[in-house]
């Protein structure tokens, strides 16, 4: 029995995502789960290119994305339904932050999207593809 689900969306692809986030929300509903909803930002602090950022980049960036993840849920599912779902910022790598969120908060299953593959995906392999290889649940790919 599924008890969490994980859907990672990227909001800056906002038209994609809705179909991904619909499908994340019918499989929650379906088995009476939470449903947990995330995305990620770059984390530009460390590297040489966040010396050219102020100091409070960061947590203006993850205010903003909250904004906006708010904003895709809302408008996709609803309000009713965006005050019941988790809202998760993720600050870093992407597969690695969809992996440690799923695994802190106990999911059974990540849902997220996937784009037709390009050759260099193949040689280097998508965040999707990351998820998929690495996560200990059940991975629902929505194309």
């Amino acid at each position: 029995m599924i008890k969490n689900v994980l859907c990672a969306v990227d909001i800056a692809n906002p038209k994609a995502e809705t179909k991904v986030l619909e499908r994340a929300y019918k499989l929650a509903e379906m088995e009476g789960a939470q449903l947990d909803v995330i995305t990620v930002i770059p984390d530009y602090g460390m590297s040489v290119v966040g010396g050219y950022f102020g100091s409070d980049h960061t947590a203006k960036a993850k205010a903003k994305a909250g904004e906006l993840l708010k904003t895709l849920v809302a408008q996709t599912l609803g309000a009713e339904v965006n005050g019941k779902i988790r809202h998760v910022i993720g600050v870093g790598n992407a597969y690695h932050e969809i992996l440690e969120t799923a695994e802190k908060a106990g999911a059974d299953l990540i849902v997220l999207g996937a784009h037709t593959p390009d050759i260099k995906d193949y040689l280097l392999g998508p965040n999707a593809a990351r998820v998929v290889r690495h996560s200990t649940c059940s991975v629902y790919v929505v194309r």
